[in-house]
């Protein structure tokens, strides 16, 4: 299974910069097909998560996933899953 990873450690701080790698990421996964990304926020205070939520709920983001995933073992990662 072919995945994406992102980790948003470097960029934590720049709130375009952050914005346009989600878009990046997930405009290269509908490009190439691929299955599942992972999006690494970090645990931190848990803002930088929210954010990165906030922006795959817009609507013509949440339209070209299928499904979001939550990791209950680690806060501090979430996964995209898209169906092809």
């Amino acid at each position: 299974m072919a995945k994406l990873k992102l980790d948003l450690h470097d960029i934590f701080s720049n709130g375009k910069a952050i914005e346009s790698e989600l878009n990046r990421l997930i405009q290269e996964a509908v490009a190439k097909k691929i299955s599942l990304v992972e999006i690494i926020p970090g645990k931190g205070s848990g803002q930088l998560k929210k954010s990165v939520l906030r922006f795959l709920q817009q609507k013509h983001i949440k339209a070209l996933y299928h499904r979001l995933e939550k990791d209950d073992k680690n806060f501090g990662r979430v996964f995209v899953h898209f169906r092809f």
